[in-house]
């Protein structure tokens, strides 16, 4: 694609960015046939091509963001499925978090999305208010039929809706701390991401990892002071606050890492992967941060990655069941892992089943079933309608999102991968098999 961006304009490192994406598109349109919001709208500027288009016309042209392109924009899951398909090597996700930041930079939102925005960033990173708002959202649920009345409000319905039933109790495992390796020699030592919304909506997800690591003989930190990656603020075009986030991470791990060194920095929910992995471009302008920022990027492994790195012992409960896995965007888009946790789990004793259009976003895609939960529902229905046709007896997945979106209307149990291999290896049986008429040999 040609630009004609100006030596001024190129002198801002992140204009200067976007245009080398830019100009690596060749309108070849492959990408629409794998965008969820194309597929599901038909139109084209709600397919990568467009938004490339309306994003080239605003920074080219060094203009404030309009109503068009804040619309087209918001519609991106970020699911990065084009990057997949792209033949070019387009890097969309660099593009169209530059273009969220100069959206957040020039745009004067309408009042009640300013204020949903500026609710779920000083809320959702941090596992003491989250916890707190889960509770209270039991007392507003009942009144969501009466927000989908009015447009303005359907977001804050279908955050009511997304809020679970019961709240689990805070988990020590999430707490600052070394877990030390059971087997009496250390194979390992791996900081855990504990997170921030996962560790509050599921708990039993790092315990889980933590009880297969240190039984597998790796010893498991919990460094002090780490906390939310930031990817949530980040997809928001809050750069400033996304960025502080990464280098309070930075910093935590730094300290670990310095003090008794770590083979991995293990992640247990996808979409924080995808982020963390790129903090080394996220600070790359940051003389204090961009060489260790790397190095964590560098070290940051999804569970199942890592996992799949180990000698794993012969299975003890060779169970028979057969799960439809459900491969996050994030996982398989954001940081290209597609075989390493079916093949897991298929080591582990499980018939592995792919639902088709295993490439298609489930619509949870961080707040996105929140903000934009019309075409959210209908990613979902879809979603659904293919995972059921599998005939599996459980879902598993390696994302808190998706578990979220899709737990709740799947009529089957939905698992973290990492408590299905738990549970293989001598842990517990994830209370969410509880009920479930198992094979014999499950036991």
């Amino acid at each position: 694609m040609q630009t004609t961006f100006s030596p001024e304009q190129l002198a801002d490192p992140h204009v200067a960015e976007s245009e080398q994406i830019l100009r690596k598109c060749v309108h070849c349109g492959f990408c629409t046939a794998t965008c969820p919001t194309y597929v599901t709208l038909g139109n084209e500027l709600d397919s990568p091509r467009g938004r490339i288009y309306l994003i080239k016309d605003m920074l080219e042209n060094g203009r404030p963001a309009d109503a068009e392109i804040v619309t087209h924009v918001d519609r991106c899951l970020s699911c990065l499925s084009c990057m997949t398909t792209c033949p070019s090597g387009v890097n969309y996700m660099h593009l169209v978090d530059h273009a969220r930041a100069h959206i957040e930079q020039t745009y004067s939102r309408p009042l009640a999305d300013r204020m949903l925005r500026s609710l779920l960033a000083a809320v959702l990173p941090y596992p003491s208010r989250f916890r707190a708002a889960l509770r209270m959202a039991s007392l507003g649920r009942p009144f969501a039929p009466l927000f989908d009345k009015v447009t303005a409000l359907k977001p804050l319905a279908a955050m009511l809706r997304l809020a679970p039933a019961a709240v689990p109790h805070a988990s020590p495992v999430n707490r600052a701390g070394v877990h030390p390796a059971a087997t009496g020699v250390r194979r390992g030592r791996v900081a855990l991401l504990t997170g921030c919304a996962q560790s509050v909506l599921d708990p039993e997800i790092n315990a889980a990892t933590i009880r297969l690591l240190t039984r597998l003989g790796v010893e498991v930190v919990v460094p002090e002071g780490e906390g939310c990656c930031g990817a949530l603020v980040h997809h928001m075009g809050r750069e400033d606050a996304a960025l502080a986030a990464a280098r309070n991470n930075v910093d935590a791990w730094s300290r670990a890492i310095d003090k008794d060194g770590l083979d991995a920095i293990v992640i247990t929910a996808s979409g924080c992967g995808t982020t963390i992995k790129d903090y080394g471009f996220m600070l790359r302008l940051d003389p204090t941060y961009a060489e260790k920022a790397a190095k964590v990027s560098e070290l940051a492994k999804d569970v199942t990655e890592y996992l799949a790195g180990l000698d794993l012992p012969v299975s003890s409960e060779p169970s028979g069941l057969s799960v439809a896995y459900h491969s996050a965007c994030s996982m398989q888009h954001g940081q290209k892992i597609t075989r390493q946790p079916k093949d897991l789990l298929k080591k582990a004793g499980f018939v592995v089943r792919d639902p088709r259009e295993g490439h298609l976003c489930c619509g949870s895609a961080g707040t996105y079933n929140i903000l934009q939960p019309d075409i959210s529902a209908k990613l979902r229905e879809r979603k659904l309608k293919n995972i059921r046709a599998t005939g599996a007896d459980i879902v598993a997945t390696g994302n808190i999102g998706c578990m979220t979106q899709i737990g709740s209307h799947a009529g089957m149990p939905m698992v973290h991968t990492v408590q299905l291999l738990d549970w293989a290896y001598g842990g517990e049986r994830p209370a969410a098999l509880d009920g479930l008429r198992l094979p014999a040999a499950a036991g």
